[in-house]
Parts: C-alpha cells; structure tokens; sequence
C-alpha cells in the first residue's frame, strides 16, 4: 500500500526549506516491549513540524496574531523499526506540496545513528480562524510558504477514508483536562493512544504496528463524551479500522485504518 522514499538514508543534505532535530527515546515514552509508543511517532512528529512552521515565519504566535492556526488534518505512517529506550533518532521533515486546494502536506522520515530508516510519514494540514473555527482556503491565508514536491517520504495522496457504523465499542472517554492541548481540543497524539487502547496488551507482546492512517474529521472540545470502536475484517486478522463518535452532538470525530505485520 505503500511506496517509500528511500533518498537521503544515511546523508543528511543541507537544504533551506529541510529541517532536522535529533532526539533521545526516552523511557517514559515507550511501551512494554522498551519501544516507541506508536503516539511517541506523532508527538514527536507534530512538534518538529512546530519548529519548523517556527522558522518558516508561521509559528504558533504569529499565526495566532493573525487569529489563524494550524489543525492536523490526516496522518500517515509507515514504520519499518521501532526505535528502543535509549537510541539517538533524527527527525527530518519538509512543506511538500498543497493537495486538493485545501491541505497543506508535510512529509517526515526518522533515521537512527546509523542512517537506518525507521519510519517514513506524510501529513496534511488546515489553517483554521481561531474565532470562527472555520476553515481559510491556501489562497486565502496570505501564507507564501515552499514546497519541495519532488521529496517524497510516501508516495500517494491523504485520501479520504471510508471507515463504515459498527464495530465493537471498545471505549468510552470524557475529554477532559488531560487530552486537551493548546487550542482547547484533543491533541492529535492522544487519539493515537485511543486507538491502541482499543487492542488487548496480548496483541502488543506478539505483533507490530505495520502502518496506518488516521483523518481527523470533527474537532472534539472539552467535555465531551466519545465512544471509540473497532472493526476486524473476518478473513483478514492483520487489518483493523477505527472510527471515534462524539456521543455529544453525535458526529463523527475520526476515522483510522492500519494492519499490524505479518508474522
């Protein structure tokens, strides 16, 4: 389902619209088997994007100074090698392209020390009026930001996703305090957790994530009430879909599909 760019493995080149942070695997954010978490990928993934939009001249502050921000729209995520507690990782992301007038895509990769590539990323993002939480076309954000469409760390579009009723309801959450982030919603990262939460601890001492595909459709605010479920296709015990229900005002909050590696 994918098809990964495998350029720049082991070479870093230098380029003005490229950046790059290294960074520790820290313990605390790794599971059982002494891995990243899954929801480590997209922290660490959305806060370089940060930095960058930082140098870029459209950073938090002076988005918000404008009444704009940025809201992460879809992510997709290959991983080839989950890295360990301890390892020294290198993040490298870049402004891509604006796909279907209306997102603006970033690609990442993640290399350990030794140029390995670890896992291969592109995101789509919005630019939303902080006021009337509406969404502000490309064109209409004044932003004048680089692309490097030619770079590519996944081929392929950020596609809708056609995530059906049903499944089994694995959890029930309240938005509270701690899923909150600094535009007064649930934090990317933390529907990743939900995700995973929706598979027994079993699944994670035998099986790895392979890859997968999270939209975020509806923004959830504090408070409000989500009910997260699971589809196994019969047949097909690899892959899985996900979609969370704002029981609140009943929309659909977000979508996700992934498969875990083959044995």
């Amino acid at each position: 389902m994918f098809n990964i760019s495998l350029s720049g493995i082991g070479i870093m080149t230098e380029h003005p619209y490229i950046y790059q942070t290294k960074i520790p695997v820290r313990s605390f954010e790794c599971d059982i088997n002494r891995q990243w978490k899954p929801a480590s990928f997209f922290q660490h993934l959305t806060e370089t994007a940060g930095h960058h939009a930082e140098k870029l001249g459209c950073g938090f502050d002076v988005m918000l100074a404008r009444d704009l921000f940025w809201v992460h729209s879809r992510m997709k995520i290959k991983f080839l090698r989950f890295p360990t507690d301890g390892e020294k990782i290198t993040i490298t992301t870049w402004p891509k392209t604006i796909q279907q007038k209306l997102f603006f895509v970033r690609d990442y990769q993640i290399h350990a020390e030794d140029g390995e590539l670890l896992a291969a990323a592109s995101s789509a993002w919005l630019v939303i009026n902080a006021t009337e939480r509406r969404m502000v076309p490309p064109l209409s954000t004044g932003l004048d930001l680089p692309c490097i469409p030619d770079k590519t760390a996944l081929e392929g579009t950020l596609d809708r996703l056609s995530v059906g009723e049903g499944g089994d309801e694995r959890l029930k959450l309240t938005a509270n305090y701690s899923s909150i982030d600094m535009l007064g919603h649930v934090n990317n990262s933390r529907y990743v957790e939900w995700i995973c939460d929706s598979f027994p601890m079993e699944r994670y001492k035998n099986q790895q994530l392979d890859w997968l595909q999270i939209n975020y459709d509806k923004e959830i605010r504090p408070g409000e009430d989500v009910s997260v479920f699971l589809q196994e296709p019969d047949g097909e015990p690899s892959k899985w879909a996900v979609a969370g229900r704002n029981m609140s005002n009943g929309t659909r909050a977000f979508e996700a599909v992934g498969q875990w590696k083959q044995p």
